[in-house]
């Protein structure tokens, strides 16, 4: 007989899903799962967000229709089964095998009326003609009809196994995603507190500066205008005082004094002076790098937390024997010495290029490609379609699948159908490329100034890879994101 421990363990497996209970009256839906009916029926009145949606199953959320339920006659056997095993595991060893109304020792197995009989109950008239069998014999199909139960719930149970562990993998990656961004936004607010602390340093010191520059013309002034004003009193004394005398004194030097007074030119001061007041119109202007970088702030977080950074790395099964990879497959550098690199279909085998490890099929996504040109070499990047031509000349524009610009020594230009020579303010040593699947953007940008490169605008209905040039002896690339 089975021990009280695994009937326990088999009565585990036949429980509902929903109470958590034996099933009872078992019914089986669309995807296969089994539930008590009533169970089923309370749950399918739960109202959903959407009412005009079909319901889900609690376990793997396949929609199913209400009224599908197919009632599973078989499982309601060996639910009732091993019930009736953990009723029999209750009891004592020497109860369980003797025959309560006889007392004998249980041989048999009626199939009609599914009890458990002695000796003296099979030789009884009223199961004489009913189909008897031995115990075990009873008992081997309904052990089959377990099994098969088992390994379905088993599966199924596996299945969700999986699903929580797949699940539990994209939450933890979510996650990180979410993380990263909460450092970039702390790192790019850094980097404003810290322009907005130095620029208001400079804006003030320029208002102190003006500040200290009125005071002082505010001081010239009043001293200019005080001696002005003394002398105009001291003439006026002069005259009145002359007025005042009899006309004998009043003639004498008569005219000298009144040439004096009338050639006396009156020096007019002015308060602010033309390049005083020039500085203060012009004040707002000194304003313009604060609005500048508060534009590109507000830019590249928006940008930086739309886009996703891409952690990649260079396939060597890709790359042309002349390109020396890092072990860390980060870095590479051009190199005249042909590598021992073996010929397979994925490697180019006259372009000097390399693609990325994986390829790119969704989304929205950025890296950065510092760049070391030397001797006057050049350097591509961009991206490619994953079915490139690989072997023999490889033809850089959209038509072909490359989406790419290059930098050279003092040039950049846009690989298009037609190559373009860009006009920028400065060489790039970093460029941020940035990839919008679903837009068909390819937009490369200077990652150190920001300033705007070239965006290519396509339709991608394939997987894109990142892809990487080199020439010239010395010259190199590294990735970040």
């Amino acid at each position: 007989m089975a021990s009280a421990a695994s009937v326990t363990s088999l009565a585990d497996e036949v429980n509902c899903p929903i109470c958590q209970g034996t099933l009872r009256e078992p019914v089986t839906i669309d995807c296969g799962h089994n539930f008590c009916q009533g169970c089923l029926t309370r749950y399918c009145e739960i109202p959903g967000p959407d009412l005009e949606e079909s319901p889900t199953c609690p376990l793997c959320k396949e929609p199913f229709r209400p009224g599908s339920f197919r009632p599973n006659w078989q499982l309601a056997n060996v639910v009732e089964n091993i019930e009736r095993l953990q009723l029999v595991s209750t009891l004592g060893l020497g109860e369980e095998d003797a025959c309560q109304e006889h007392g004998e020792k249980i041989y048999f197995f009626c199939e009609d009326d599914e009890m458990q009989l002695c000796v003296v109950c099979r030789e009884a008239g009223e199961h004489a003609a009913h189909t008897m069998r031995f115990l075990e014999d009873a008992a081997a199909p309904y052990r089959e009809q377990i099994h098969k139960c088992l390994k379905c719930l088993r599966k199924e149970r596996e299945e969700i196994q999986e699903i929580q562990s797949r699940e539990n993998k994209r939450m933890q990656v979510l996650l990180t995603q979410v993380s990263t961004k909460r450092q970039q936004v702390i790192s790019e607010f850094a980097h404003l507190r810290k322009f907005l602390e130095e620029q208001q340093s400079i804006l003030l010191a320029q208002l102190e500066s003006l500040d200290g520059d009125i005071l002082k013309q505010q001081d010239e002034f009043d001293f200019l205008v005080a001696g002005e004003i003394c002398r105009f009193s001291t003439l006026i004394e002069e005259l009145e005082e002359k007025n005042e005398r009899p006309a004998r004194e009043l003639l004498t030097d008569i005219r000298s004094t009144l040439i004096r007074c009338e050639t006396r030119k009156c020096r007019k001061p002015v308060a602010v002076s033309p390049e005083l007041g020039q500085r203060i119109r012009d004040f707002p202007q000194q304003a313009l790098p604060l609005q500048r970088e508060m534009k590109m702030f507000l830019e590249k977080l928006h940008f930086e937390l739309d886009y996703e950074p891409a952690h990649i790395s260079l396939d060597p099964q890709t790359s042309h024997p002349k390109l020396l990879l890092s072990e860390d497959r980060q870095r590479a550098q051009f190199s005249y010495k042909w590598q021992n690199s073996p010929d397979n279909p994925q490697r180019f085998d006259r372009a000097t290029c390399v693609l990325a490890h994986t390829g790119i099929t969704g989304g929205r996504h950025t890296w950065v490609v510092s760049i070391d040109l030397a001797h006057g070499g050049s350097c591509t990047v961009g991206v490619v379609s994953e079915d490139v031509q690989r072997k023999g000349e490889l033809r850089l524009r959209p038509e072909e699948g490359v989406w790419a610009v290059r930098l050279a020594w003092g040039f950049v230009s846009a690989l298009g159908s037609f190559p373009t020579r860009l006009t920028l303010k400065e060489q790039p040593r970093q460029v941020r490329v940035s990839l919008d699947y679903e837009v068909g953007w390819v937009t490369f940008t200077n990652a150190a100034t920001r300033e705007p490169i070239y965006t290519f605008t396509a339709s991608f209905t394939r997987k894109v890879i990142p892809f990487f040039g080199l020439w010239g002896r010395g010259s190199s690339f590294s990735l970040s994101s």
